[in-house]
């Protein structure tokens, strides 16, 4: 889709799109869930939404994909952290999200795709099954590398313990992790933007130069 055109529908579905999000801050909130100890998880969910509508265009198919591209974007935690089920997510996008059965279906699968394995730790929550849902899911690589991308920009800032940390987890974890979520990249919605991948690589050179 060309950028154009993918930055129209953002603009004719704003007001749609504007509700999806305070309902995605709420839904956290009401669980009383942070970001980095300290800010609203809504943070979070707008960095990852920002970064869907940076690079949305290179992957989305048709118009009609947008609005479920960004719904999951903002509810991409739901199940995992907010307490949904795959039916809740449904519902909250055929209700905030106004769409009809196909398309809420459609984001409800890149949720559900992108909620962690069972696990007692980091490797075990993303695990190989969890990565072969995302290659197999329209769009969830290309959300799931939003959030890697919203995370690092956030930890490669450098300004806490937990930043330098985080920072060098994501750096350890990039190869194995670009690897693991690319799908068919026949089909464009199973792709990663290489716009994107530069720009989490860009990040790691930079803390490397330092």
């Amino acid at each position: 889709m060309k950028r154009e055109e993918f930055e129209d529908c953002l603009h004719r579905q704003s007001s749609l799109l504007e509700r999806i999000r305070l309902a995605a801050h709420e839904l956290h909130e009401h669980v009383n869930q942070h970001y980095s100890g300290n800010l609203p998880y809504g943070y979070h969910l707008d960095a990852v939404a920002a970064c869907v509508r940076e690079f949305g265009h290179e992957v989305c198919m048709e118009a009609t994909d947008v609005v479920p591209l960004v719904f999951s974007a903002y509810y991409h935690d739901s199940i995992e952290d907010a307490r949904l089920t795959y039916n809740d997510v449904m519902r909250h996008a055929q209700t905030a999200g106004g769409m009809e059965e196909e398309k809420a279906r459609l984001a409800t699968e890149i949720v559900y795709a992108l909620t962690n394995e069972k696990g007692r730790n980091r490797a075990e929550r993303a695990n190989e099954k969890y990565y072969a849902g995302i290659r197999q899911t329209p769009y969830a690589p290309f959300v799931k590398a939003s959030d890697r991308l919203a995370n690092m920009r956030y930890s490669f800032r450098l300004t806490s313990p937990s930043n330098i940390r985080m920072m060098k987890v994501y750096a350890g974890e990039w190869e194995h992790f670009i690897r693991s979520i690319r799908g068919n990249d026949d089909d464009v919605r199973l792709s990663v933007p290489d716009s994107l991948v530069g720009q989490i690589e860009g990040l790691i050179k930079g803390v490397g130069a330092l």
